[in-house]
């Protein structure tokens, strides 16, 4: 039987604490004031190599980001 003591408030309202960990970093980011708030705003984007793999051997990796504009 499942207990129904406390349940985190980011759990009861259906979320992953990932997504709400997303969500209040966004908020903490958007409340800095400049400089501060561009520095926050550059590290926040992540940028990755992809590359296929063919008969073995790996081809020209692709620079990707996780940013919509990429």
């Amino acid at each position: 039987m499942a207990s129904t003591g406390a349940v985190p408030f980011w759990r009861a309202a259906g979320m992953t604490y990932i997504t709400y960990s997303n969500i209040c970093a966004n908020l903490v980011r958007n409340c800095l004031k400049e400089p501060h708030k561009t520095e926050a705003l550059s590290r926040e984007k992540v940028h990755f190599s992809l590359s296929k793999w063919a008969e073995g051997k790996p081809e020209k990796p692709t620079i990707r980001s996780d940013t919509p504009d990429h």
